[in-house]
């Protein structure tokens, strides 16, 4: 049966789309098309993707096969790789998506318009099912965290999935903003993925002699030059900080499982993120893994003290 985008942060069953569904765009950083193609997945299956053009090689969607951070979230395995992943990752871990098959006829997810908003259409379009298998959560227990020169990465112990992220930049069209929010999948769809990326015309010119945005346009961006915004207006007055959250909950993702605690940042990225996500892995100590009816009765007397 199909399920609407719920309220509630705590899904008790896995979840799966109803049927396949096809995206196609450009690249942010190769410039080179690509075409999605999400398929349903059985239960425990997680995410994979699959590289249709290299005879179906698979990538499972974990932070084992990270393999770059610099601008983007990069997976490689065996030496084949798949760029930008975050943004789509995003939207299927805050829609709480659980198994699906990503076939991709290139090495890079396509970047659309910046953010998350035409992947979670997609899912919508799609419809969400199901399934018989009940989910397993990563309940935080101790905190576990990422410091590096003032930026912060960390999850806490909580009774729900919600998160923080605190930006501040010297720009005076974003300075300062900070969000807080409870996760569930209606809220992750009308408060993150509509939260596009953003950039600054002073970097362009390394960035491309770099060898980077080769598909960046004004189109798949917020940018900005010394005075203000360059294109365009902004979906939300804090859309920057949004978007740095959007990022965050596809960096985290790659845990391979949905997390019950407070994930927090500041001044952070995807080098922070990943090395978040890679801690997370070597401290099994500090968490406890689990079905939501088994975590339950200590998430309820959790909440009473």
């Amino acid at each position: 049966m199909a399920t609407m985008l719920e309220e509630t942060p705590l899904l008790k069953y896995q979840r799966t789309l109803r049927r396949e569904v096809r995206i196609a765009g450009t690249g942010l950083h190769t410039g080179y098309p690509a075409t999605l193609r999400l398929h349903p997945a059985p239960p425990n299956t997680g995410i994979i993707f699959r590289r249709t053009d290299l005879e179906n090689f698979a990538i499972e969607a974990l932070r084992r096969h990270v393999a770059r951070v610099s601008y983007a979230t990069t997976l490689m395995k065996k030496g084949v790789m798949i760029a930008t992943v975050e943004h789509l990752l995003s939207v299927l871990y805050g829609l709480g998506i659980d198994n699906l098959y990503v076939d991709l006829n290139s090495m890079e997810v396509p970047i659309l318009d910046g953010s998350g908003e035409c992947f979670a259409q997609a899912v919508e379009d799609a419809g969400i099912r199901e399934q018989d298998a009940l989910r397993r959560y990563i309940q935080v227990q101790e905190p576990i965290e990422v410091r590096q020169d003032g930026k912060v990465a960390g999850l806490y112990p909580d009774t729900r999935p919600t998160a923080v992220y605190i930006i501040d930049f010297a720009h005076q069209a974003i300075g300062r903003q900070e969000i807080r929010i409870e996760l569930s999948p209606r809220r992750y769809r009308q408060e993150i993925s509509p939260a596009r990326t953003f950039g600054f015309i002073s970097d362009v010119e390394y960035l491309q002699r770099s060898g980077l945005i080769r598909g960046g346009s004004l189109d798949n961006a917020v940018v900005l030059d010394e005075k203000g915004i360059v294109n365009n207006h902004l979906r939300f007055p804090d859309e920057f900080v949004r978007h740095k959250l959007l990022d965050l909950l596809g960096d985290i993702s790659l845990v391979g499982l949905p997390i019950i605690g407070r994930l927090y940042a500041e001044k952070a990225g995807h080098a922070i993120h990943a090395a978040l996500a890679d801690k997370v892995a070597r401290n099994r100590d500090r968490y406890r893994i689990a079905t939501l009816p088994e975590l339950e009765p200590a998430l309820e007397a959790a909440r009473i003290l």
